[in-house]
């Protein structure tokens, strides 16, 4: 079985601005992180709380170890 190329979903800790979810979710996804702090600032002005999931996030992913 060979190990898949894509990164594991970690926080990142080059890519971070308050714990580094979007830069762990962008590395993940092949995006730029400014790219996905964007959406998800965009997405967060819709009804609902993604505020609980950002620190839903911040909590279960690991550091990514440098």
């Amino acid at each position: 079985m060979t190990p898949s190329s894509k990164p594991r979903l970690v926080r990142s800790s080059n890519h971070k601005i308050i714990a580094g979810v979007c830069g762990g979710l962008a590395a993940r996804f092949g995006l730029p992180p400014i790219v996905l702090r964007i959406l998800w600032l965009l997405f967060s002005l819709l009804p609902g709380p993604l505020w609980v999931l950002y620190v839903v996030l911040w909590i279960v992913l690991p550091q990514e170890n440098t």
